[in-house]
């Protein structure tokens, strides 16, 4: 293991299959998007929970209301998807080759850590843009007719720097979120492992599918709890105006301070179902389009990994 060597082609194939899981299971995901979004905008018109907001919004502005921000919601995150995973792997394997790899078992969680943090964060940068057109649609649905129309009218109305009013936020929310993920995700899939009397290699395609349905499962909804109160100041920062001269920072404290906690966790039960769930979906995506691009092994810090 200590010298498995992964090629670019390798981490082509990683990204792609970061970009396919994430862009198919978030676009899946799109109308639970736009109710989690509504509820923690307008937490006192949609206040029936997941199912009465759903039947809320049907009622007053039809079925396709639900559908609102596909677009940006498929591209944004199939970038994100691709720097995430992709990064991940890379980074984890720089780590390894710069420590060696038995000091890196001994310190894999801190690995873990500064793969999932660093991928992150030039994810973030990719996914930025897209997730401010997406929640200006959501929020705003009058605002433009899909993603070209919203992200041309913020461009033209706001300025380029616009996008990237959400970027402290989004860095709240995503490097928590996708520390707690991977973090979460390698060691209970460890701990899976290590509970199955057959050996890992020896598995089927079904097994190894459920356990990382399983430990996505674990990992989806620790980080949704993580950073929820984020993701939360995230949708209001994107419909908020900052007043003159107010910096992102000043608009986050103020914001925080109007939700309160309370106001912070709104719509948690709702993110909890949607992140739990294509977390586990992606990390089953994950492993099986890599198993059909015919990519290199990931490099393991012991039983389980991805």
């Amino acid at each position: 293991m200590s010298t498995q060597t992964i090629t670019v082609t390798d981490y082509a194939k990683f990204a792609l299959a970061g970009a396919i899981g994430c862009g198919v299971t978030h676009g899946s995901m799109t109308p639970i998007d736009v109710i989690k979004t509504r509820i923690q905008l307008e937490p006192t018109v949609y206040n029936t929970g997941l199912f009465g907001s759903f039947k809320k919004i049907v009622a007053n502005e039809g079925a396709g209301a639900l559908l609102t921000g596909l677009g940006p919601t498929v591209l944004g995150y199939s970038l994100q998807g691709a720097f995430k995973f992709g990064g991940y792997e890379l980074f984890k394997k720089t780590f390894i080759d710069l420590l060696g790899y038995q000091t890196a078992v001994q310190y894999k969680d801190a690995i873990y850590i500064g793969s999932a943090a660093i991928a992150e964060f030039f994810a973030d940068i990719a996914l930025c843009p897209l997730e401010a057109t997406r929640i200006r649609l959501v929020s705003q649905p009058t605002f433009a007719n899909g993603l070209v129309g919203g992200f041309a009218r913020i461009f033209k109305e706001e300025g380029a720097g616009s996008f990237y009013n959400g970027f402290t936020p989004i860095l709240c929310k995503q490097i928590p979120y996708n520390i707690a993920k991977f973090l979460t995700y390698e060691r209970a899939s460890q701990a899976i492992y290590s509970f199955i009397p057959t050996p890992k290699d020896q598995l089927s395609s079904v097994a190894t599918t459920g356990i990382n349905l399983g430990a996505g499962v674990i990992a989806g909804c620790m980080a949704a709890f993580i950073s929820q109160p984020a993701d939360t100041l995230l949708s209001k920062v994107n419909k908020t105006k900052k007043a003159p001269g107010q910096s992102t920072m000043g608009l986050l404290a103020q914001l925080a301070k109007e939700t309160g906690v309370r106001g912070s966790f709104a719509g948690l039960p709702t993110r909890l179902f949607m992140v739990g769930t294509l977390t586990s979906l992606q990390f089953a995506l994950y492993g099986s389009i890599k198993g059909a691009l015919g990519c290199a092994p990931a490099v393991e810090l012991g039983a389980g990994g991805h």
